[in-house]
């Protein structure tokens, strides 16, 4: 407890309070204030003296004194100043008191004064908050933060604090959208939010299972679009959406882009799902750069033996594309250009990707989803971020998340 109260003390001090001057025979010495002559001009002639003699019991912390003198303080209180004076001896004497209550209850009669500002107490406020939240008195805190908000809506430094606040309660469909609307709040003001205000409900919503951490995850990314950062958001929708072996794959390339695999598991995983689904060439490449970038390991069995067998059946396979294209392009069905689509996807040929999948999308058979979602992609890939975007927006239905990733993608995109 006796840390608490320092840090109480340090956090009122910051904020306009300090301990009591020692009594006068005039007038009392007001404790400093946040605006300069803050509860001292205006004190009655009437007041004066149960003025003193409070804050005389408040210097010599005389706690079984100080309530009557409060109580005779208030009866003979007539002016604003009178009033707030009394509200900022009752928390010097609450925070001598360890009385983080009392402390409530002067700054309500600072605030019930008229002298102060409804924003100077919202910060004093926050500070209260804040020492619950140390304590770990949750349920204070919260209706300290909730009273500061009430007085100063839009605080992005309170919402946060409330938002975390609520996740120590457990009530994290609470605490997320305070969190997103934290982040909203210090852009509104011009500031960009700490990569940690990103971060933290994204971990908190993936902890809970809540859908919202796609969301959450694609916001990081377009905030602070590090490797890292895409790897973990990817990974969060990998791990919870239950994707089959094409879904998985689309992910993996939007990794692949991002540059965000990374470990053995990311590489294998991909390249084994691009071979199990016939595109060797993809795998192959896939695995050089890995190799390059001294990722993973050309000399491990399981690279070595997969590499070889990618080598093997991609021989020849780029060099036919072309070929194979132009039957694709004069067939009414839409299944071999959507393969031949993400063939040329994988070796990076963007621009004959995307000229693929635009010609399934008047062929019989074709999933229009799917179509239009690997159009975005390789017009993402690109950087034709117009395209992309156009092509992404109609995406809706099972594949709607992973087309808002790649327009997540795209968002970053100089």
């Amino acid at each position: 407890m006796q840390s608490l109260l320092v840090s109480t003390i340090a956090a009122f001090a910051a904020l306009g309070f300090s301990a009591p001057a020692a009594a006068q025979t005039t007038a009392p010495a007001a404790p400093a204030a946040a605006t300069p002559g803050l509860c001292q001009a205006g004190i009655s002639k009437g007041a004066r003296k149960a003025l003193v003699e409070l804050q005389a019991a408040v210097v010599a912390k005389n706690a079984a004194a100080i309530p009557g003198l409060v109580a005779a303080a208030q009866a003979v209180a007539k002016t604003p100043d009178d009033k707030c004076l009394i509200g900022i001896f009752q928390v010097n004497a609450a925070i001598d008191a360890k009385d983080m209550r009392g402390v409530a209850t002067g700054l309500e009669a600072q605030l019930a004064s008229g002298s102060v500002p409804a924003a100077s107490i919202a910060k004093k406020y926050e500070a209260l908050g804040q020492m619950h939240y140390d304590a770990k008195a949750y349920a204070e805190a919260s209706a300290s933060y909730e009273r500061s908000l009430q007085l100063a809506p839009g605080q992005s430094s309170v919402l946060i604090m409330l938002a975390e606040t609520r996740t120590k309660q457990n009530r994290v469909a609470d605490a997320l959208p305070l969190y997103k609307k934290a982040i909203a709040a210090e852009i509104a003001a011009g500031r960009k939010p700490d990569e940690k205000w990103f971060r933290r409900p994204m971990a908190v919503a993936y902890e809970a299972k809540s859908p919202l951490a796609y969301d959450l995850a694609r916001e990081l990314v377009v905030a602070f679009p590090s490797p890292t950062n895409w790897r973990d958001a990817i990974r969060i929708y990998n791990d919870r959406s239950g994707l089959d072996a094409p879904a998985l794959v689309d992910m993996y390339r939007l990794a692949r882009l991002n540059r965000a695999l990374a470990g053995e598991s990311d590489y294998f995983s991909y390249a084994s799902t691009v071979m199990g689904r016939g595109f060797a060439g993809e795998a192959k490449a896939l695995l050089d750069e890995g190799f390059a970038a001294k990722a993973i390991d050309r000399n491990k069995p399981v690279f070595k033996q997969t590499y070889a067998a990618a080598t093997v059946k991609a021989a020849g396979d780029r060099a036919a594309l072309d070929g194979q294209a132009k039957a694709a392009l004069a067939s009414p069905a839409a299944k071999q250009a959507m393969v031949l689509g993400e063939a040329y996807f994988g070796y990076g040929d963007y621009a004959k990707a995307a000229a693929m999948f635009r010609a399934a999308q008047g062929k019989s058979g074709v999933d229009a989803e799917l179509a239009n979602l690997r159009l975005g992609m390789a017009l993402a890939a690109s950087g034709d971020k117009a395209g992309a975007t156009a092509a992404l927006a109609l995406v809706t239905g099972p594949r709607a998340d992973i087309a808002r990733y790649w327009q997540a993608y795209v968002n970053t995109r100089p």
